[in-house]
C-alpha cells in the first residue's frame, strides 16, 4: 500500500522535513549538539564562544590558545588578541571534525568600522585555520553588516578569495549592498526583529506567516532569485520552530540546538515555503545603492539601525567578557598556577 506524500510527512520530524528543503545549521559552540543533530554546516560568534569556554569540557582548548598566545610574544594585548583568533579557530577546526561542510567564525565585532583592520584580522584568522591544515574553502569569515563591513567581504572575496558570511543584518539595504559586493552569504537575524517589534509597538503575537523577521528573510530572498544574485540566504537567530518552518526553502537555516531539538519531536507537516520559481514572480524592483544612499536607506529603518548597533554592542561586550577570562588564566599561568 504506498502512503501519500503528506501521510509519509507526518511520520518524519520537522526537523527531517526541513532537511529536504534548506541546509541546515547549527549555531553553536558545543561540538556534543553538533554531533547529535547532525547539520551540514555550524556557525559560532562571540557570544557562543564565551558560553562553550566555560565548559569544562573545553578548557584544553582555551589552555592551548594562551600557550599559543604567549609563546607568540608581544604585549599583553597582542597575546590576548592572538589567544582569542586561537581559540576562535580550535574551535572551528574541533567543529569541522564533526560536520561535512564550513564553519563561520567572526572577526571582532569592535572593529566593525575598520575595512582595512577587518580584512587584515580575517587574512590572519584564515592563515591559523591552514597552519592547523584546514583549507580556507571550509571557513566563513564573519563580518558586521555595516558599509565598512561589506566592504571588506568585497575585498577578501575578489581579491583573497576568502568567503564571507555577512552578520548583524537588519535592514533591506544591508541585502541589496551584499549581493552587490558579491559576498558568499548573508546572515539576517530573524528572532531579533521579532524582538523590537514585540518591544516598540502595541502587538505583541505574530503568526509565523505576519513575523516581521520571517518577512524581511523572504523579501530579501526573493529578490536574490529574482535578480540572479550569487549571495545565498542564511536566516539566523530564530525565537521559535514556527519562524524556521516558515521559511522552508531558504538556502540555508542557522538553529540553536534547543529549536534543533524540538524540530527533532515535531510531526507536523512542512510545506516548501520559499521557491525561486516564486521569488521570479514577485514584484520587487532592482535597486543600486552606493555609500550615500546605503546609508540613507539604511537609516531610514529605525529597527535596523537600533538592531545592528545594539548586536555590535552585545558581541564586544561578550569578546571583552572573553578576553577578561584569558588574562585572567594567562596571570594563573605565568604565577605557575
Amino acid at each position: 500500500m504506498s502512503v501519500s506524500p503528506d501521510k509519509r510527512r507526518k511520520m518524519e520530524s520537522a526537523l527531517d522535513q526541513l532537511k529536504r528543503y534548506t541546509v541546515l545549521v547549527a549555531d553553536t559552540g558545543d561540538f556534543n549538539a553538533i554531533e547529535e543533530y547532525k547539520p551540514q554546516d555550524a556557525t559560532t560568534n562571540p557570544s557562543l564562544i564565551l558560553a562553550a569556554a566555560k565548559m569544562s569540557a573545553y578548557h584544553h582548548l582555551v589552555d592551548q590558545a594562551i600557550k599559543y598566545g604567549m609563546a607568540n610574544g608581544g604585549t599583553e594585548e597582542e597575546q590576548v588578541t592572538n589567544t582569542m583568533d586561537k581559540l576562535f579557530v580550535s574551535f572551528g577546526v574541533e567543529i569541522l571534525k564533526k560536520i561535512p561542510g564550513r564553519v563561520s567564525t567572526e572577526v571582532d565585532a569592535r572593529l566593525s568600522f575598520d575595512k582595512d583592520e577587518m580584512v587584515s584580522r580575517a587574512k590572519k584568522l584564515i592563515s591559523l585555520y591552514e597552519e592547523a591544515g584546514v583549507s580556507k574553502e571550509r571557513i566563513l569569515i564573519k563580518l558586521s553588516s555595516t558599509w565598512e563591513g561589506i566592504q571588506a567581504g568585497r575585498e577578501l572575496e575578489e581579491k583573497h578569495g576568502i568567503h564571507c558570511n555577512m552578520t548583524l543584518l537588519f535592514s533591506f539595504a544591508q541585502a541589496v549592498a551584499c549581493a552587490e559586493a558579491n559576498v558568499t552569504l548573508i546572515s539576517p537575524f530573524v528572532g531579533r526583529i521579532l524582538d523590537w517589534y514585540k518591544e516598540n509597538t502595541d502587538r505583541k503575537n505574530y503568526e509565523p506567516q505576519e513575523d516581521p523577521g520571517v518577512l524581511s528573510v523572504t523579501k530579501i530572498y526573493n529578490y536574490y532569485k529574482k535578480f540572479g544574485h550569487r549571495t545565498v540566504v542564511m536566516g539566523a537567530s530564530f525565537r521559535n520552530t514556527g519562524e524556521v518552518k516558515a521559511l522552508a526553502g531558504c538556502d540555508l537555516l542557522t538553529v540553536s540546538p534547543g529549536l534543533l531539538g524540538e524540530l527533532s519531536q515535531d510531526h507536523s507537516v512542512v510545506k516548501c515555503a520559499l521557491t525561486p520559481q516564486q521569488a521570479k514572480d514577485c514584484d520587487l524592483e532592482q535597486v543600486h545603492l552606493d555609500e550615500k544612499s546605503f546609508r540613507w536607506l539604511h537609516n531610514e529603518d529605525r529597527m535596523a539601525v537600533e538592531k545592528l548597533s545594539d548586536g555590535i554592542r552585545k558581541f564586544a561586550a561578550d569578546a571583552i567578557k572573553l578576553e577578561t577570562m584569558i588574562k585572567e588564566r594567562m596571570s594563573d599561568v605565568k604565577n605557575g598556577q
